[in-house]
């Protein structure tokens, strides 16, 4: 039983785990709330169970104190989704669902393991640590070290790294020497990025930009394309599936610096990175400068990020094709690409046989 949800950074490395389980033969059931999962998991192919939470609101007492109470009823319904399906082990995979699914484990005595996608450990996380027979990390965290902690790498989707360059391109109607810049800021997106992304971009470009922008900016974004008369060079998509496919075909990302760092690596791309501020406790700004003493990426801040900005950094590094293969191969050093199997087999291996 995987819980998972809240946002794509938590339930894709979790589809990851939950397909190389699958191909060890294990049978896989998803627990969720009405976000994102609700709509990625069931495409996978994977029963898929809901859960009613929400986030607590620290700020507002009313709001928060709903919150534990949806968070309680949860817990007893994850009871009894746990005593009828029987799982072997559970795996918390982020986002708030996994309290509950968790705390209903633990009082079951099936085993709960835990993935964290972040250099911060989330709230669901921290609460559940102490109870879990294995925490796996996808960033080395000050503090969280032992036996039961491991820095696996982030679980990323099969065909990251290894999808056909050539067939990508194709798709996104690309051309076979043409330098790529992919640009993406997550599922929802990311305006300040996406704004940059335009004003640098869009009239004058150093090759193609293949821009995945989120659904919530995509149709803005569109019509200001359509004004300037759709430039060729400019793919713009509100999202891209496989993301393999964009990481295959580009030379350069410029990105957020979520969970989908991890995937960068793995994908041997260099980037330019641009952390979220408000990222709790600063995640993506640790995360970001992670990768950049790796060698594999450039940080700019929030802050000071514009147009003219990007294009600078964009062109200093597509000129500078010796610099471009050293952080390739330093995203290839800091890369675990076989985090998903990492954990299905410990998974496995908690799971009672019978």
């Amino acid at each position: 039983m995987i819980a998972a949800g809240g946002t794509a950074g938590h339930v894709v490395p979790a589809l990851a785990v939950a397909d190389a389980l699958r191909a060890r033969g294990a049978d896989v059931e998803f627990v969720g709330g009405e976000r994102a999962e609700a709509e990625l998991v069931p495409a996978a192919g994977y029963p898929f169970h809901t859960l009613r939470v929400e986030g607590i609101d620290r700020s507002n007492p009313l709001r928060a104190a709903r919150a534990v109470l949806l968070a309680g009823r949860a817990t007893v319904r994850a009871r009894g989704l746990l005593r009828r399906l029987a799982p072997g082990a559970v795996l918390g995979g982020g986002g708030y669902v996994a309290g509950p699914v968790g705390l209903a484990a633990r009082s079951l005595g099936v085993p709960i393991v835990l993935t964290e996608a972040d250099s911060h450990l989330g709230m669901t996380n921290r609460l559940l640590a102490p109870l879990a027979r294995r925490v796996f990390l996808a960033f080395p965290i000050e503090g969280r070290a032992g036996s039961r902690w491991e820095v696996s790498g982030r679980p990323v989707p099969a065909g990251t790294g290894t999808a056909d360059r050539e067939a990508a391109r194709k798709r996104f109607g690309i051309a076979p020497g043409e330098a790529c810049v992919l640009v993406f800021g997550g599922s929802l997106g990311a305006r300040r990025l996406n704004e940059a992304t335009l004003d640098a971009f869009a009239t004058a470009a150093p090759g193609a930009v293949l821009h995945a922008s989120g659904r919530r900016d995509h149709d803005d974004l569109r019509r200001r394309l359509d004004e300037l008369g759709a430039p060729p060079h400019y793919h713009l998509h509100p999202y891209i599936e496989p993301f393999a496919d964009a990481l295959a075909a580009a030379d350069l990302a410029v990105a957020r610096a979520g969970g989908g760092v991890q995937e960068l690596l793995v994908a041997r791309l260099p980037s330019v990175l641009v952390p979220y501020p408000h990222a709790t406790a600063d995640h993506q700004t640790k995360n970001a400068r992670w990768a950049e003493r790796a060698g594999a990426a450039v940080v700019v801040p929030d802050d000071e990020l514009d147009g003219p900005r990007l294009a600078r950094e964009v062109a200093a590094l597509l000129c500078a094709p010796q610099r471009m293969a050293e952080m390739a191969n330093a995203a290839a050093d800091a890369a675990r690409p076989d985090a998903a199997e990492r954990i299905a087999d410990e998974l496995l291996r908690l799971a009672p046989r019978g």
